[in-house]
């Protein structure tokens, strides 16, 4: 696209030839001619000076006193301008339509326009698959499902029976959504399978990383509400809920029944009990064990996590043991003699 294009589609005013094309997307520090790129931090600002792409996106308050080899557009936020041209990028790239010979498709199955399954999926009976979806290669989709407009998925992902995805989801390779909930009760030293019949229902605007498992609610639902976004290898387990908004962060497992609000935050390889209520706009910290309910509004961090200033300050004493420690032995040393 030329600058003009571009400039129309980000709104922004530009500096320079208005005619010059962009082919290629690329690095500020790596950009060669051809290519478009984009500076939201000052200390990428002295790339500019030197830089061989052929547009670079920049903020609206961005002045020089000296002339630029790269035509500019300004803009109110080159990041998120910038994120706007890559998703219609990946957009053209994924827009694919047609449903291949070597995928298996059940009879009662309604599949809307312009959809996209690719080879070796396999579709079951009283599937609903709307407008514009995109199925890859080697999915499963079981009995009862629905799947939502536009909503992509990516190799491998299965999706159990009765499962309802929402539109506009994306769904990233090797994810099980619907498997059994972890449920069991003991019986004389064994553990007998309690039967999960409930589904998962995502809503809209969700994007799920790689390798997640999402299972089914023992009776109810999992869900995910609107505009949750999931890293990879992430675990929720039956009749959890996800609030709207929510952004979870690699390798974060949350047990059984747990509700977290709106707006949080949780950071990687954290886990969260069964059975809490995690309340709205909630930051937990990477590598937290949360045991017990959180109020809205807090942040906290540690094994067993707990306000995070109050972690801080108790971590301040912990790596002073040692010398604690010391102190009071040549205290008790003091006092003998």
């Amino acid at each position: 696209m030329t600058a003009k294009e571009i400039a129309e589609i980000i709104q922004g005013d530009i500096i320079g030839d208005e005619n010059i094309k962009a082919t290629n997307f690329a690095k500020i520090e790596e950009a060669k001619n051809g290519d478009i790129c984009f500076i939201a931090h000052s200390k990428y600002m002295h790339y500019i000076r030197k830089t061989l792409a052929s547009i670079v996106i920049v903020n609206k308050q961005f002045t020089s006193k000296k002339e630029m080899n790269p035509t500019l557009i300004k803009v109110e936020d080159p990041y998120s301008s910038f994120a706007q041209l890559l998703k219609i990028k990946k957009t053209k790239s994924l827009n694919k339509k047609g449903i291949s010979e070597n995928t298996q498709i059940s009879k009662n199955t309604k599949i809307g326009k312009d959809v996209f399954i690719d080879a070796f999926s396999s579709i079951s009976e009283k599937t609903i698959i709307k407008d514009n979806v995109k199925i890859h290669s080697h999915c499963f989709i079981g009995e009862n499902v629905s799947i939502g407009k536009n909503t992509i998925i990516f190799p491998g992902v299965k999706i159990y029976h009765d499962c309802i995805i929402g539109a506009n989801n994306i769904i990233h390779a090797g994810t099980v959504i619907g498997a059994d909930g972890f449920g069991f009760i003991a019986n004389n030293k064994e553990y007998n399978k309690i039967e999960q019949i409930g589904n998962v229902i995502t809503e809209d605007n969700v994007e799920i990383g790689a390798n997640c498992t999402i299972d089914r609610a023992t009776m109810g639902s999992t869900i995910i509400r609107k505009g949750v976004k999931l890293d990879n290898l992430i675990q929720i387990a039956h009749n959890a809920e996800i609030g709207k908004n929510t952004v979870i962060a690699a390798h974060v497992a949350i047990a059984g029944s747990t509700k977290i609000g709106k707006n949080c935050m949780i950071g990687g390889n954290s886990s969260i009990a069964g059975h809490l209520n995690i309340g709205d706009n909630v930051k937990v910290a990477g590598q937290s064990g949360i045991g017990s309910n959180i109020k809205d509004n807090q942040t906290v961090q540690g094994p067993f996590a707990f306000n995070l200033k109050d972690y801080q300050r108790s971590y301040v004493l912990f790596k002073k043991l040692p010398e604690i420690y010391q102190k009071l032995i040549n205290m008790e040393k003091r006092k003998n003699n």
